[in-house]
């Protein structure tokens, strides 16, 4: 049995609640023991990872009053209701209305363990299927907002998938562009956190004399002009998810700061000597090596080390070409909506330009050109033209390209199998192997 679920045994008579507390902890059950119906509410909150077992006959409101108000909350929730011989047409009646089972008094310690345990096998499954429902109504959220359909950007949702409902820090390394605070706000909404706060903080964006009050806090006086209390950002997440884009930015002294507050989940706001407890999940994102800045002292290694519990890698745009024409199509509706144009018609030069181009600035750049093309105004920019557009290729040139791109999908999405990709693609396994001996990507 899952260490997680538990059993609330609600019982006024306090023999009869100590042994059934008992009885059930020697099982090796997590047990909570109340006596009435009103502090059993308290402590059955939605998808409550447990079942309750209660007397009918309670002060104040009796046992029926409370199955009712919990079914009414979750109609999964099993409630055993324990009754005297008096009661037993009643629990008959209330199992009817939706009680799991009833246990007549007095019984056995074996049956009322029995009678448990299978309670909590149901739950422990519902709350599996639940789970699974969520997960699998996440991954279809994440897939419309993370789009493409190359092995990249499908192992970019995967991990969002997996890591979403973890508790685990996580560090983002991609690009400029590439989409990093979009895939922390999945993360963020794949997880048990979702219904709380995600602060995003652009780490290069707030200036040094002010951090300390940004991302602490501070109190009435700490400061010349500090009038009243300030909720800092990291107190502001608690209960939900702390963003820090370009982490890389973040000045050495308040490394260190942001290090011991990771480490011990605790902070104190400038001029204040009193702990606060903060529980957030952390998602760093940067562009570049930490590593590489940790060896030159520029980051420290420790707090690298720290944020580095699990890493999600984003794939630049260059390396998923076979992506481009589905993210350009995607943005130009949105624009033509925004901006209430008329969809563009497919253009064969536009989409060779758009495939041959090297994307310096990923998807964002993509989505900028394609509101560019919806407004009429993209010639001048790259990749249709000034001064920084690359040479115009040929199109056998621009072809290779994509061909590349989706036999390196291929194999990607079949295990690097020759057979099951030569399958996939519907190509001979001869023709298959040359061409990934020609594009390099034995």
């Amino acid at each position: 049995m899952s260490d997680k679920l538990k059993v609330l045994i609600v019982e006024d008579d306090l023999n009869v609640r100590m042994g059934c507390q008992q009885t059930l902890e020697l099982e090796g059950m997590g047990v909570e023991a109340v006596d009435s119906a009103e502090k059993a509410r308290r402590l059955v909150p939605a998808d409550f990872p447990g079942v309750v077992v209660t007397d009918i006959r309670l002060p104040g409101d009796d046992g029926m009053a409370l199955m009712h108000d919990l079914l009414r909350q979750d109609r999964d929730l099993p409630v055993v209701l324990m009754t005297g011989h008096g009661d037993v047409s009643l629990a008959v009646q209330a199992m009817k209305d939706g009680a799991h089972d009833f246990i007549e008094k007095p019984f056995s310690p074996d049956y009322f363990v029995e009678v448990v345990r299978r309670a909590l096998e149901k739950r422990k499954l519902t709350l599996e299927v639940r789970e699974l429902r969520a997960r699998l109504e996440n991954r279809q959220a994440t897939a419309s907002r993370i789009i493409g359909q190359s092995s990249a950007i499908e192992r970019v949702r995967y991990l969002i998938g997996e890591l979403g409902n973890s508790a685990a820090d996580i560090l983002i390394q991609g690009e400029t562009g590439t989409g990093k605070e979009l895939v922390a706000r999945c993360l963020h909404d794949a997880s048990p956190r979702r219904n709380g706060n995600f602060v995003a903080i652009n780490c290069g964006g707030v200036p040094e004399n002010l951090f300390d009050s940004e991302i602490f806090g501070h109190e009435p006086g700490a400061f010349t002009g500090a009038a009243k209390r300030r909720i800092g950002k990291i107190e502001y997440a608690n209960g939900g998810t702390l963003f820090l884009d370009e982490i890389e930015s973040m000045p050495m002294a308040m490394q260190v700061k942001l290090l011991r507050v990771l480490q011990e989940r605790t902070l104190e706001r400038l001029g204040s000597n009193s702990p606060i407890t903060v529980d957030c999940r952390v998602i760093a994102a940067t562009k570049v090596d930490l590593t590489a800045l940790a060896e030159k002292g520029e980051f420290r290694a420790d707090l690298y080390y720290r944020l580095n519990v699990a890493t999600l890698p984003l794939p630049p745009l260059r390396e998923r070409r076979e992506d481009i024409g589905l993210l350009f199509e995607q943005f130009t509706l949105e624009a033509a909506s925004r901006h209430e144009r008329g969809e563009l018609a497919p253009d064969v030069e536009r989409t060779q330009r758009l495939l041959a181009y090297n994307w310096p600035g990923n998807v964002r750049e993509l989505r900028n050109v394609a509101e560019r093309c919806v407004l009429g105004i993209a010639a001048g920019f790259p990749p249709f033209g000034g001064a920084t557009d690359p040479s115009p290729r040929p199109l056998a040139r621009t072809v290779e390209d994509f061909e590349r791109a989706l036999i390196a999908d291929a194999l990607g999405r079949n295990g690097n199998s020759l057979a099951q990709a030569s399958e996939y693609l519907l190509m001979p396994k001869a023709t298959l192997h040359d061409k990934i001996r020609k594009y390099g990507l034995a």
